[in-house]
């Protein structure tokens, strides 16, 4: 009875802990949805913000947020998962690699203002990209590159080695074995980190403050080399620098880049479920 009794009490607490936790982040969220939701309309999306960004849309934020998403992913991805595989399946276990994986966690701790700087030295004045959604999506890949290389790297580590084994003795090559057998079977942890990533990039507001991000701009971007407006800065501006803007306008701008996060999770959600289930250990 007392064995009962003391894992009861265990469950009582941890669900007190959990519900300590996510309350606060529900009643977060209900407060956004409520006073946001009035705001949303067609006209809210697909219009450009006028009368000082009081009225209108927030198209421009909406496609700019896109943009740097699609130019962060199509860099961070290749490398991260890249470099994940070359640490995992080739490299030896020695003091350089090891300082390498020190580096990856440390760099994955790092505030993203100090990634911003190091993109405004780099990528606008070095290179001379300027403040362009490519110099603002290299300085978010850099920042994405180590979440997505320490989640893949424990990802593909994951799967046994007797599946490389048996890749082995049936004649296939180690990078036959990697791409057929271990990435497929990897795929639900390294599509974790990427996603990890991504929503971490698509939130953050310093690196692009320095690096691509417009106060506001009455047309879409044209190029890679254009600057370009993004609902995290967007709505960083419209609750911070524009006196009098309407309450309506700024939660309905967080409850937007909320949908985009959350619609990012069920995808990711989605698809790793799908591997999941065809993963054969």
């Amino acid at each position: 009875m007392n064995r009962h009794r003391i894992q009861r009490l265990g469950f009582v607490l941890v669900g007190c802990a959990s519900l300590l936790v996510t309350a606060p982040i529900l009643l977060v969220v209900a407060s956004i949805v409520v006073r946001g939701a009035s705001a949303i309309d067609w006209e809210f999306l697909s219009t450009m913000p006028s009368q000082g960004m009081k009225a209108g849309g927030i198209l421009p934020a909406i496609v700019g947020t896109l943009w740097l998403l699609g130019g962060t992913a199509l860099i961070c991805i290749p490398v991260g998962v890249g470099g994940a595989i070359y640490l995992a399946e080739y490299a030896r276990d020695t003091w350089f690699t090891r300082a390498i994986r020190l580096a990856i966690v440390n760099l994955a701790g790092i505030p993203s203002i100090v990634y911003g700087l190091f993109g405004l030295g780099l990528f606008v004045l070095f290179l001379r990209l300027g403040t362009s959604i490519l110099a603002a999506s290299l300085t978010l890949a850099i920042m994405t590159i180590p979440v997505i290389t320490s989640t893949s790297e424990e990802a593909i580590r994951a799967v046994p080695v007797e599946f490389r084994t048996v890749s082995a003795s049936l004649g296939g090559t180690r990078w036959q074995g990697i791409r057929r057998i271990v990435l497929p079977q990897a795929l639900p942890g390294i599509i974790t980190g990427i996603i990890l990533g991504l929503l971490r990039a698509a939130g953050e507001t310093a690196p692009i403050l320095f690096t691509g991000a417009a106060f506001f701009l009455p047309r879409l971007p044209r190029t890679l080399l254009d600057p370009t407006m993004a609902l995290p800065y967007h709505l960083y501006v419209i609750t911070t620098q524009v006196p009098g803007m309407p309450q309506q306008v700024q939660y309905g701008t967080a409850l937007i880049l909320l949908l985009l996060v959350l619609s990012l999770n069920v995808i990711a959600t989605v698809i790793r479920s799908y591997f999941r289930r065809r993963r054969q250990w």
